[in-house]
């Protein structure tokens, strides 16, 4: 809401963040009948959730199950063990499998949310047991965003990135049945089009689709369900610090409409308010050099870290500080952040390079190891990989899309921004005059060529088996033999692209336990205060198990959190309040 209704300063739980775990976690808590509160710093809710692909993670999901797909909670753990190692909680890993299923079965009863189950789409990981070649991923179905009513203004727009032409709504699986250019895929592009044009009355409104697909679909069916609840959303305002009755944690204080609030919070504090991306000073305290705010794809201004550092203020332990959920990501002029590069990496006849001209990973990796392995490299070659460079030819250009370039059949050169040019691509007849632009070792990435190409005929990379498991072919072209993430560059003009070292948020923060409480070093909890997603240390560790290991975990934990505190005797009202500054 826009307008505040500031009459009421006091509530059983206040949610600090705008998400899809800070609403799932304001939705439950409200349907156990505690009256709550969310804050929003930004003048926009949704966070970095609206502009995500929106997918959760879900073992032993109910949707798989009805497909007749097969998954156990016991595969579930052995893989969740191998993927997290030595940095996986056993206790929390057990509540997260304990209540994931669970959470997406009753959110899908009782609310708007929707979702459908990404039945071929694999665990990132699938060489450690316990993996399988899909349907742990849910895929958010397609909403109405004229359900929102006045409240459709203030959800934040989704990425280009996610749109068909930067304006239709398509689900992750319609985007892969075109990207993979699988049977009926020109077909499926054709229909989504002609659904958008076709619907005249809403286009006469506004330029983007009626409905919202991926993270926008999830965050504005969470709306939705809110707004039936009549819990209150609170935009611009902003998170100062949290308020103390002795060591429990009994509100926060916020700055809003050139006032500073004190708001009570009789049961508890919720944060949901997402890392410290966009902290420069922070970055460079933390994660590995060198770091840029400006690298990461979440909206910029937001995600600054108050969370975290109100909660080090107050004694609470932390964890992974220096990782991130990796995401390589580009810059394109005129847009308010970069955009993430994740499905593109794997089509054949793209190759990355640092600037010796040399491979350094398997281009189709999943994204977190992908920049993982950007620093790897960057250290071994005295900062040669940071950034890097995607290179491929007119036949890959005409045909697949990269990053803000949609495929040349579509978008050629001509119809490109001019200011685009030696910006977010660069273009050369031959790849000597290419390496020359871009400052990469010529005979190094000649060398590299050649050997790619070797690799296409074949259909075997002998440096880092690009396109050998089910995860790497899940995007590659399922036309191209033998191997669908390999061709050969050969046809001019060529292009180069550069590739920062970004994320889509922090990895680390704030301790918790299994009932999503933040606790000290000494491993005891905070009366009164929960984290969850990436405002708390990642239960996932350093791994990234699946597509939607991101918001399944703070969805989840969202859901446990309301659950304790709605479980839990009511703290004693006190009228002594220390705020701490």
């Amino acid at each position: 809401m826009t307008a505040h209704d500031q009459s009421q300063s006091s509530y059983d739980v206040i949610v600090v963040g705008s998400g899809a775990g800070a609403m799932t976690s304001a939705l439950f808590a409200a349907d156990q009948g505690l009256s709550v509160l969310i804050v929003e710093k930004s003048d926009k809710y949704g966070g970095t959730s609206a502009i995500s692909g929106g997918g959760i993670w879900i073992p032993n999901n109910h949707y798989f199950a009805a497909i007749g797909g097969q998954d156990s909670p016991e595969l579930s753990m052995q893989y969740l063990k191998a993927a997290t190692g030595e940095h996986g909680d056993p206790q929390r890993l057990q509540a997260y499998l304990d209540n994931a299923a669970p959470m997406i079965k009753k959110l899908t009863a009782s609310s708007h949310v929707r979702y459908a189950v990404a039945a071929k789409y694999p665990d990132y990981y699938p060489q450690l047991p316990g993996a399988l070649p899909g349907g742990r991923t849910l895929d958010p179905e397609l909403f109405d965003t004229s359900l929102l009513a006045e409240e459709l203004p203030n959800l934040r727009k989704p990425s280009p990135s996610t749109l068909l032409m930067g304006r239709i709504a398509w689900t992750a699986r319609d985007a892969h049945k075109a990207m993979a250019r699988s049977f009926g895929w020109q077909w499926l592009i054709f229909k989504l089009m002609a659904r958008y044009k076709l619907d005249f009355k809403w286009r006469r409104k506004s330029k983007y689709d009626r409905r919202a697909a991926l993270g926008s679909s999830l965050v504005a069916s969470l709306r939705r369900s809110l707004m039936d609840r009549n819990v209150p959303l609170w935009l611009n305002t902003d998170f100062q610090d949290v308020l103390l009755d002795g060591d429990r944690v009994c509100g926060i204080k916020v700055a809003t409409g050139g006032k500073v609030l004190e708001l009570k919070a009789r049961r508890a504090v919720i944060f949901g308010s997402g890392g410290f991306e966009q902290n420069q000073t922070l970055r460079e305290k933390y994660l590995p050099q060198p770091t840029r705010a400006s690298w990461s794809a979440t909206p910029p201004g937001n995600n600054t870290g108050a969370a975290l550092e109100a909660g080090m203020h107050i004694g609470a332990a932390t964890a992974l500080m220096d990782w991130a959920w990796w995401a390589p990501t580009i810059a394109v002029p005129g847009e308010e952040k970069p955009r993430g590069v994740f499905a593109e990496r794997a089509f054949p006849g793209a190759i990355v390079v640092n600037s010796l001209g040399r491979r350094f990973v398997n281009e189709a990796a999943p994204y977190l190891e992908f920049v993982d392995a950007m620093y790897q490299d960057n250290q071994k070659t005295d900062g040669r990989s940071v950034p890097s460079w995607v290179i491929f030819d007119g036949h890959f250009r005409h045909t697949y899309a990269m990053g803000p370039l949609m495929p040349a059949q579509v978008v050629p050169d001509s119809r490109l921004r001019k200011e685009w040019l030696n910006t977010v691509y660069w273009k050369a007849d031959s790849l000597e005059a290419l390496a020359m632009q871009i400052g990469v070792d010529a005979q190094g990435l000649a060398n590299t060529v050649q050997k790619v190409n070797g690799y296409a005929q074949s259909g075997v990379d002998l440096d880092f088996e690009r396109g050998a498991n089910v995860f790497d072919r899940y995007y590659g072209d399922s036309n191209v033999k033998p191997n669908p993430c390999l061709a050969p560059l050969r046809k001019g003009p060529y292009y180069a692209m550069r590739l920062d070292a970004g994320d889509i948020g922090t990895k680390g923060g704030l301790l918790t336990n299994r009932h999503a409480q933040v606790v000290r070093e000494d491993g005891q909890p905070i009366p009164g205060l929960y984290a969850i997603g990436n405002c708390s240390a990642s239960v996932m560790g350093t791994s990234y198990p699946g597509a939607g290991g991101t918001l399944g975990p703070a969805m989840t934990f969202g859901y446990i959190a309301a659950n304790h505190i709605a479980s839990a005797v009511s703290a004693p009202a006190s009228a002594k309040v220390r705020v701490l500054s």
